[in-house]
C-alpha cells in the first residue's frame, strides 16, 4: 500500500518539527525547568543520559495540530501516519533506520514527557512513531514513571494503551525499565509520608549511600562513580516526584481516594509485566526487588514513623509482592539490610511478604544486625512481630562493645541467667566496666558463685591486653562476700590449669592472692622500719622527731591512704590491703585482724591523720 506524500507528514518533516521546538531543558533547584547548554551534538548509546522531564505546571498544553497539508498527526485508527508506521514495520525497515542524535533523543523525550504529563495520549503515540530503537526504550521508561501518578480509570486506559504501542513498535529493554520504575515507585510512595524537606532528604540519602558503599568491597573509584550515579538519579527522582505532586494539585487534586489510586497504579504495573512476559528473568525481578527496597532502606529516617500501616504500605506490598511472584529471590537479603539500617517500616512490610509467600527469612540474624547498629525500634519489631528469640548473640556483642542502650533493652525484655553471665564475661573481657556494673545486680548470687571461676578465666582468656574488667569485678566484690571473692582469685592464681591465661594468673598472683597479702604485710613492716630510721637517724634540718604525732603519721602514711582512696570499690587488692593492715596496726597502736576490710582499716588511719588532709569515704 502506498501513501501519497501530499497527504502524509514524512519522518523528515516531523524531525524538523522536533528540532525547531524549544531548547533542551532540565530541572532547576525548585523542580521547574531551566535551559541546558549542551554542546554535544553527537550520538550516545547510553540511554540513561536522556533528560526525562515532566510538563511545568504553568506551561500550556502542547497543541495537537502538527499537520502538514491540514493533516493531524494525533488522529486515531484512520491516521495515515499510523498506517505508514504499520507499513514500514511490515517491511522490516524500522530496525534499519538511522539513529537519532543525542540532542534529538533528548528533545523527543522531553516532548513525550510533556504529552504524557498532560495526558495527551494521541500526541504521545504520534511521537513514539518518530523514535528509534534506543529512544523507544527511553519513552517506555517515561511512560512507566507516569503510572505511579494515575488517579482515574481514564488515565489508566490511556497509559496502558500507550505502553502497549511502545512495546509493539520495537524491541524493548524491559530489564532497564523494570529496574528504573521499581526504584522510582518506592520513592513515590515514600514521599507520600515524607516529613523532611527535599534538601534534607537528599542529604540523608548521600550520607546513607556513602555508609553503604564503604561497607562494600571493591575499587574505590568504581564505588565513588556508582555512588555519584545513584545520588544523581535519586536527586532527579525526588525533584520529579515533587513536580508531579504539585501538578496534581494544580489540576484540582486527587479525584479518587488513595486506595483506588493505588489499585490503578498496580494494575498498570501488572499490565507492563504481562507485556514483558518471558523477556524478564528471575534475575531481573531480583534486581528490581533490590532497587525497590533501596530507597526505603536508606531514607527511612526521613519518613513519618508508622507509614507502613497506611496506604503507602499497601502500595509497596503490592509492588514487592508482584516482584516476588515474578521470581525475586532476595527477600531475606533485603530484609537483613533493612534491619541493619533501621528501616523498621520496610522490615515490617518484608515480614508480611515473607509470611504471605511462605518465604524463609532469618529474623534472629536480622536482630543481630539491628542491635549491632543500635536500631531499637527495628529490634522491637523483630521481636514483637518477627518473633526473634535468640538474644544471646546480640546481647554478648553489645556487651563487648559497651553499648549500654542495647544491653538494657535486652535485659528489660527478659534474659536467662546464663545469657546474663555470658554477657558479663564479654563485658569483663573487653573492660566495659559500665556494662559489667549494670549486669551484676541482675544475676543471682548463687549463679555467680557457681560460675565465678569460669567467668574470670574466660574473661582473662579473651582480654585484649587489659585486665581492668577483671580488677573491676574483684573490687566490686562481685560474689557479695569478701572472703569468697578473695578465695576465688587466690584459687585461680595458684591453679595449674592450662586453660588459665598466663597474664591472668600473673596478675592475680601479684595483686589478689594470699601470697600478695603476705607481701603487702611485709612491705608495710619494711616501710615502718625505714620511716623510724629516718626519724631517729635523719639529718634533716626540719627535725622530724619534734613534729606533732599527727603530722609525722601523715608523712608516713598519707601516700598509702590516697592510693587506697583512688583504688575505689568495695574491696582492695590483697597486696594493698596487706600494707593497709600493717599501717593500721602501727598508727593505731593496737592489733588488727588479718581479715579486716578496707572501710575498717581506713577509719583507723583517719582517726590519726589531720582532717584537712582527708578525703571523704564516698567511694568505699
Amino acid at each position: 500500500m502506498e501513501v501519497e506524500s501530499k497527504t502524509v507528514m514524512t519522518r523528515v518533516d516531523c524531525m524538523h518539527l522536533v528540532q525547531e521546538r524549544q531548547p533542551e531543558k532540565d530541572f532547576d533547584e525548585n523542580g521547574g525547568l531551566r535551559a541546558v547548554h549542551d554542546g554535544d551534538e553527537g550520538e550516545k548509546e547510553d540511554g540513561s543520559n536522556v533528560v526525562l522531564l515532566p510538563l511545568p505546571a504553568d506551561d500550556h498544553r502542547i497543541s495537537k495540530d502538527y499537520a502538514c497539508d491540514d493533516m493531524k498527526v494525533g488522529s486515531r485508527a484512520s491516521n495515515p501516519l499510523e498506517q505508514l508506521a504499520v507499513q514500514t514495520k511490515e517491511q522490516g525497515k524500522i530496525k534499519q533506520e538511522k539513529k537519532l542524535s543525542r540532542r534529538d533523543r533528548m528533545e523527543l523525550g522531553r516532548l513525550f514527557q510533556e504529552a504524557v504529563s498532560s495526558h495527551d495520549w494521541e500526541l504521545a503515540e504520534s511521537l513514539v512513531l518518530l523514535a528509534d530503537s534506543q529512544t523507544l526504550n527511553d519513552v517506555l521508561c517515561i511512560a512507566l514513571d507516569a503510572i505511579w501518578f494515575l488517579t482515574t480509570w481514564g488515565e489508566l486506559n490511556g497509559i496502558t494503551g500507550l505502553i502497549k504501542k511502545i512495546v509493539s513498535y520495537g524491541r524493548s529493554d524491559f530489564t532497564r525499565a523494570i529496574l528504573r520504575t521499581s526504584f522510582f515507585a518506592s520513592c513515590v510512595y515514600a514521599c507520600h509520608c515524607r516529613i523532611m524537606n527535599l534538601t534534607d532528604t537528599v542529604g540523608i540519602m548521600a550520607q546513607r549511600l556513602h555508609e553503604r558503599l564503604q561497607e562494600c568491597h571493591g575499587d574505590e573509584v568504581l564505588k565513588a562513580e556508582a555512588g555519584m550515579k545513584v545520588q544523581k538519579f535519586t536527586d532527579w527522582a525526588l525533584k520529579c516526584i515533587g513536580f508531579h505532586f504539585r501538578y496534581q494539585e494544580n489540576r484540582g487534586g486527587r479525584k479518587n481516594n488513595m486506595i483506588v489510586e493505588v489499585q490503578l497504579q498496580l494494575s498498570a504495573f501488572k499490565t507492563f509485566l504481562e507485556l514483558a512476559g518471558d523477556h524478564l528473568t528471575g534475575k531481573d525481578f531480583t534486581e528490581a526487588f533490590d532497587a525497590a527496597c533501596f530507597p526505603l532502606t536508606l531514607f527511612s529516617s526521613s519518613f513519618d514513623s508508622g507509614w507502613a500501616l497506611g496506604i503507602s504500605a499497601i502500595a509497596v506490598q503490592g509492588l514487592l509482592g508482584m516482584l516476588v511472584e515474578g521470581g525475586a529471590d532476595n527477600v531475606n537479603q533485603c530484609f537483613l539490610e533493612a534491619s541493619r539500617f533501621g528501616s523498621t517500616e520496610l522490615v515490617r512490610i518484608l515480614l508480611q511478604i515473607a509470611e504471605r509467600n511462605s518465604l524463609d527469612i532469618d529474623v534472629d540474624l536480622a536482630l543481630v544486625f539491628a542491635s549491632h547498629y543500635c536500631k531499637i525500634g527495628t529490634m522491637e519489631c523483630l521481636v514483637d512481630e518477627g518473633h526473634a528469640v535468640d538474644f544471646l548473640g546480640p546481647l554478648v556483642r553489645a556487651s563487648e562493645r559497651g553499648c549500654m542502650q542495647v544491653v538494657q533493652w535486652f535485659v528489660n525484655r527478659g534474659c536467662g541467667d546464663m545469657e546474663l553471665c555470658l554477657a558479663l564475661t564479654a563485658a569483663t573481657s573487653s573492660s566495659q566496666v559500665g556494662v559489667s556494673a549494670y549486669l551484676l545486680p541482675h544475676i543471682p548470687q548463687h549463679v555467680l558463685a557457681a560460675l565465678s571461676i569460669e567467668i574470670l578465666k574466660a574473661a582473662g582468656e579473651r582480654s585484649r591486653g587489659s585486665l581492668d574488667g577483671v580488677a573491676f569485678l574483684l573490687c566490686s566484690d562481685f560474689l557479695g562476700d569478701p572472703a569468697a571473692t578473695y578465695a576465688v582469685a587466690d584459687s585461680i592464681a595458684r591453679s595449674n590449669d592450662e586453660a588459665v591465661a598466663p597474664e591472668l594468673r600473673a596478675f592475680l598472683l601479684e595483686q589478689w592472692s594470699e601470697a600478695a597479702f603476705a607481701e603487702g604485710l611485709s612491705s608495710g613492716q619494711d616501710h615502718f622500719v625505714n620511716f623510724m630510721r629516718i626519724l631517729r637517724r635523719g639529718c634533716s634540718p626540719i627535725c622530724l622527731m619534734d613534729l606533732p604525732p599527727p603530722l609525722a603519721a601523715t608523712i608516713a602514711y598519707m601516700p598509702l591512704y590516697r592510693e587506697c582512696m583512688e583504688a575505689g570499690g568495695q574491696l582492695l587488692s590483697q597486696k594493698l590491703r596487706g600494707q593497709l593492715v600493717e599501717a593500721a596496726r602501727r598508727i593505731g597502736g593496737r592489733w588488727v585482724d588479718d581479715d579486716s576490710q578496707a572501710n575498717e582499716l581506713l577509719e583507723i588511719l583517719e582517726l590519726n591523720l589531720p582532717r584537712f588532709f582527708l578525703q571523704p569515704l564516698t567511694t568505699l
